[in-house]
């Protein structure tokens, strides 16, 4: 058997970046941008009002107080977008909307809750120093800084911030197109009735959800029946449009694991068991180039396997560092018990109190049992090395999507 850390790195030293693409901005989000985006400009590019108000010079209201107001004509009116912006005199005021261009000669804005609202004359009842209410040519990015660094997933804000500095497209590491399909003779849809000996089929749709929450692109399959033709025929069909495949069923000891019968020793797939519960039976290998990840077909076997192996080589191939799951210390709850000389993943319940972390192993810890998994939100990563733990100890806890 080999350990987790020998089959990850065989993955890892396998699968290969995904080349650039030249994307619109919407078409870009959640990729992984592959360049360095800089601001051509100041943000913002010149001075403007912070508020609805009066353009000033802030020496003509140094002395207005409510007893005694500044007076000052209105010459006219500066709203956001004003391309015709001029020089303010001493003494004299303008309107000025919230984003408009500052007038030359003004240095404040008063809001107009501290006026009257006059049209052509107004009544300032406040002082304000010079400054205020003012945004700064700059003061959010000045020119040439990156604003979003390469080797970044971009959502929301980086789309607005990219846009922001005038670009409407960017070069990218696309998501990767994964597909996933099931095999297994006793296995239905969703909605289907079931015949006595059959289930309802349940880690396509698992591991395709798991698929988009690590950035690729997710592709269900239908259930493919457990004849070596229809896998074959399936396994050529997909590769048209597949980055990468994932499988599960079919990979283990039995007469009718026709995954493994399939692909080994096709292109460099190969089968393994790896010191790891649950998860043990393994297949990896590229298939026409293309990375085939064979899972176990026990449901927590198959999410566990995904998670601890398709998760960075997923984000190995954006370009991303191939990190694990977020990782935390926390303090057991109850005594744990593990097979010596296998890597263990428990489910766990995750809590955070007082400044610390607690996780209770779930009760239920078969490899078939999908329950304890839907209701746990961590995977308790117990060494090679650990037989047994007491309550109180330290252990490393994987914080699930």
């Amino acid at each position: 058997m080999r350990t987790v850390d020998e089959h990850l790195a065989e993955i890892l030293g396998s699968v290969a970046v995904l080349p650039p693409l030249d994307l619109a901005l919407l078409e870009a989000q959640g990729t992984v941008l592959a360049e360095p985006v800089s601001a051509p400009v100041p943000l913002p590019p010149f001075d403007n009002s912070a508020m609805d108000g009066y353009a000033v010079v802030a020496a003509d209201v140094a002395a207005a107080t409510e007893a005694d107001p500044a007076v000052l004509p209105v010459v006219g009116d500066i709203v956001a977008g004003d391309t015709g912006v001029s020089a303010l005199r001493p003494g004299l005021t303008a309107r000025i909307m919230t984003g408009a261009p500052l007038p030359a000669g003004a240095d404040a804005v008063i809001p107009v809750e501290w006026t009257d609202g006059g049209n052509a004359t107004v009544r300032i009842s406040r002082s304000a120093p010079s400054g205020h209410y003012i945004r700064r040519a700059g003061e959010d990015v000045p020119a040439g800084q990156v604003v979003v660094d390469a080797g970044t997933r971009l959502g929301a804000p980086q789309l607005g911030m990219i846009a922001a500095v005038g670009r409407s497209r960017v070069t990218v590491r696309p998501r990767p197109r994964v597909v996933v399909v099931s095999t297994g003779d006793e296995l239905r849809e969703p909605g289907e009735p079931l015949a006595p000996g059959q289930i309802w089929e349940s880690n396509s749709y698992m591991l395709t959800a798991a698929v988009v929450e690590a950035g690729g692109v997710g592709y269900r399959q239908a259930t493919v029946e457990d004849e070596s033709a229809k896998v074959l025929e399936m396994f050529h069909d997909q590769l048209v449009r597949a980055d990468a495949i994932v499988t599960t069923g079919g990979v283990s000891m039995g007469t009718r694991d026709v995954v493994k019968e399939v692909l080994a020793g096709t292109g460099t797939v190969g089968f393994h068991k790896v010191r790891m519960r649950p998860g043990k039976p393994q297949g990896f290998g590229l298939l026409e180039g293309v990375p085939v990840f064979t899972l176990p077909g026990n449901p927590v076997s198959a999410y566990v396997s995904f998670q601890v192996f398709v998760r960075p080589a997923l984000r190995a191939m954006q370009g991303l560092a191939p990190d694990p799951l977020p990782t935390v210390s926390a303090v057991l709850t109850d005594a744990v018990k593990s097979p010596p000389g296998l890597r263990h993943y428990l489910r766990g319940l995750l809590s955070f109190s007082r400044g610390s972390y607690t996780v209770t192993a779930a009760h239920t810890q078969g490899s078939h049992q999908l329950g304890s998994l839907a209701s746990a939100n961590a995977l308790i990563e117990l060494g090679e090395d650990v037989e047994s733990l007491p309550a109180g100890s330290h252990v490393e806890v994987m914080r699930l999507p």
